[in-house]
């Protein structure tokens, strides 16, 4: 796990260079976003939203299950941090739509 950690660390980091070192193109456009880095953004942005949630759904999902087996009575309390962190992916996708729709 923190072998990936550290990947997706590296990853994120030359991404985020990538981005910051202007090409010579992209110098001379007249401030309007082109279709394709509209579509980089959005997705970008649910992947991110999709990874956080499949953590926290792994993390909370397997806790639950474990409180559960102990004591039946957290059911209901367990499924809505499950349900918490699978909000997540739908508030990425929901950026994603708003990303896709600016003119």
């Amino acid at each position: 796990m923190r072998k990936f950690s550290l990947i997706l660390l590296c990853a994120a980091s030359l991404m985020f260079l990538a981005a910051a070192v202007p090409s010579p193109a992209a110098a001379q456009t007249t401030g309007s976003t082109s279709s394709g880095e509209k579509f980089l953004a959005a997705g970008i942005a649910f992947g991110l939203a999709a990874l956080g949630a499949g953590v926290g759904v792994g993390t909370s999902g397997s806790a639950a299950i474990a409180a559960v087996t102990e004591k039946a009575e957290v059911r209901t309390t367990a499924l809505i941090f499950v349900v918490l962190a699978e909000a997540i992916a739908i508030y990425g996708f929901a950026i994603a739509f708003i990303i896709l729709g600016q003119s």
